[in-house]
């Protein structure tokens, strides 16, 4: 693997000309460590990419790797198998929270957000790939890669697994409350506040093939406890328009 070249020896990343913000500078995250708990906050991004000259946003599952994120190709995999060279960009976002200020124009949504540049590679190396496709199952539900059955070879060559590195990223957040109490709006009797969001794995449901002796394995009754929120999955922000 290349080492990571988005950030220097501090652990700060690298601001580019793409990744510079333009407004809302309070929300810019700036180190490795901010970027690491994004995309361990989720498995879900959307990856943009130019299908037959016209713009197309996939989601699909991610994973993540050294200095690399694998995400499945899906169907714009086909495009980029096609033109190798093509630029893309991977966006991840967790959103935490709705902000009801007193007044429409100031709400907002607290968040956390990744958006990745670059030019993505089909993997083609065998243990790279297995590797990769590991590291997208267990992002999604740690411990089941070593559960279920693993891909055999007809099923790991019918699958596209994409590898892009973080070699330019721009990491946002926003949190707290409403920003509208010390003006005006803030001398009106209208409630205001933060409704918080998150994503709680819900009670599993058995396949209604699976014969009554078999029993629900610990890692999946573990990362679904009745009420609890799924840490894995976390809360990310709504993007905001760079212009």
């Amino acid at each position: 693997m290349n080492q990571l070249s988005d950030r220097s020896g501090d652990g700060q990343l690298t601001v580019t000309d793409r990744t510079r913000l333009r407004r809302g500078r309070e929300k810019v995250r700036t180190t490795r460590a901010d970027l690491d708990e994004v995309l361990a906050a989720g498995f879900v991004c959307h990856l943009g990419v130019l299908v037959d000259g016209a713009p197309m946003v996939v989601p699909t599952v991610y994973g993540v790797g050294d200095d690399v994120l694998y995400l499945h190709g899906s169907v714009a995999s086909r495009s980029l198998v096609q033109a190798p060279d093509a630029p893309v960009c991977v966006t991840v976002t967790q959103v935490d929270g709705i902000v009801l200020a007193r007044s429409v124009f100031e709400h907002s949504i607290n968040y956390r957000s990744v958006m990745i540049y670059g030019v993505p590679r089909v993997v083609t190396d065998p243990d790279e790939k297995l590797a990769g496709l590991r590291a997208v199952t267990e992002q999604c539900a740690p411990g089941q890669w070593d559960y279920a059955r693993g891909p055999n070879r007809k099923e790991s060559a019918a699958t596209t697994l994409l590898a892009l590195g973080l070699s330019e990223v721009s990491v946002k957040a926003r949190t707290g409350p409403p920003d509208d109490g010390e003006g005006p709006d803030g001398m009106t009797n209208r409630w205001a506040g933060v409704i918080p969001l998150g994503t709680v794995r819900g009670t599993p449901e058995p396949d209604p093939l699976l014969s009554a002796d078999i029993e629900m394995p610990p890692h999946i009754s573990a990362m679904t406890r009745s009420g609890e929120r799924a840490d894995v999955l976390g809360a990310l922000p709504v993007a905001e328009s760079e212009g």
